[in-house]
């Protein structure tokens, strides 16, 4: 059975690092410098035992809800806008509230700030820029509070917006999302034929083991029925998954924040069978196609109980030390 625990604000400085470990390995050596001089706090921490497919913990969506203007830059302009009047095109995704980046241009675009063109396609399950302003060809990047810039190739209107978000849009070259929309085809198709989510590979590269897992059948938890709709699945459903399947053991640990990063908000795995996170030592993953593999895309920061999956070809979880 996983063991999950909820902390209402920062841990002394080795959970800070051990918790930027498990964010991400990009950059996190600048995490690492910055939090040097974060202070320990006491902190309250709640233990919940009971196992999440029958009951699992609620986060209250008035802890979790954007509530601060936002910006983002599109080309060369600058756009503020509120949270409170964004509303989702993806309402099989997102709760009434939460919103994806890709919401945020439509919503510009009915205020009239922007011209955007787009689509919903079918065969790739998202929606597709055909231009801004009559340009063709964008993409964008994205990073949370504490985060910095960093190459993605996951689905604009499947990414959460958060509080603190820095977000843009810029001209890509039309190849590379040639590339993107072919993987997003791949896997749209594979979930469609198997009619579930079955992830032909999950790896785990842990402490003192490595495992491969073939065909792995992802169930929902509903760990974050605060943002999504019952039963999306999200990366961190895969360890659940496989706890379930009793196939290994977990444990997660809640964040409200971590050092710099004023808002965090989110579970990682904090174990893994016997290896737990401590000091610089912990958990990263990625996930998507072998063509995207580490920085070229599928390793970005974005929580795993925030990551929507279609069906990828391979979720990979792995130990790190900084």
């Amino acid at each position: 059975m996983h063991k999950i625990s909820k902390e209402v604000s920062n841990k002394q400085l080795s959970n800070i690092i051990k918790a930027v470990a498990a964010v991400g390995i990009i950059g996190v050596l600048f995490w690492f410098f910055m939090l040097q001089n974060a202070s320990p706090v006491l902190v309250e921490e709640r233990r919940l035992n009971s196992t999440l497919t029958e009951n699992p913990p609620e986060i209250p969506s008035d802890e979790t809800l954007p509530k601060n203007q936002g910006t983002v830059r599109i080309g060369g302009s600058t756009f503020t806008f509120e949270p409170s009047q964004v509303e989702t095109i993806r309402p099989d995704i997102f709760n009434p509230g939460y919103f994806s980046i890709f919401d945020v241009l439509i919503h510009l675009h009915e205020q009239g700030r922007v011209n955007l063109q787009y689509h919903f396609e079918e065969s790739m399950n998202t929606h597709v820029i055909d231009a801004i302003d009559e340009e063709t060809d964008w993409w964008y990047q994205v990073y949370y509070s504490g985060g910095w810039p960093e190459r993605n190739v996951f689905r604009p209107d499947h990414y959460p917006w958060k509080d603190q978000t820095t977000l843009s849009f810029f001209k890509e070259i039309p190849s590379r999302l040639n590339r993107i929309y072919s993987v997003w085809e791949e896997e749209t198709t594979r979930k469609n034929n198997n009619q579930e989510v079955i992830i032909p590979q999950v790896k785990i590269r842990s402490k003192s083991f490595t495992e491969t897992f073939e065909n792995v059948r992802v169930t929902p938890h509903n760990l974050r029925n605060d943002v999504f709709k019952e039963n999306t699945i999200t990366a961190i459903d895969v360890i659940l998954s496989l706890e379930d399947q009793e196939k290994i053991s977990c444990e997660l640990q809640y964040y409200e924040s971590i050092g710099t990063a004023g808002i965090v908000k989110s579970y990682w795995v904090e174990a893994i069978n016997e290896d737990v996170a401590s000091g610089r030592c912990g958990y990263v993953y990625e996930a998507g196609s072998t063509q995207f593999r580490f920085s070229s895309g599928n390793h970005i920061h974005l929580p795993s109980d925030t990551r929507v999956l279609n069906s990828p070809e391979y979720v990979e979880y792995f130990w790190i030390c900084i």
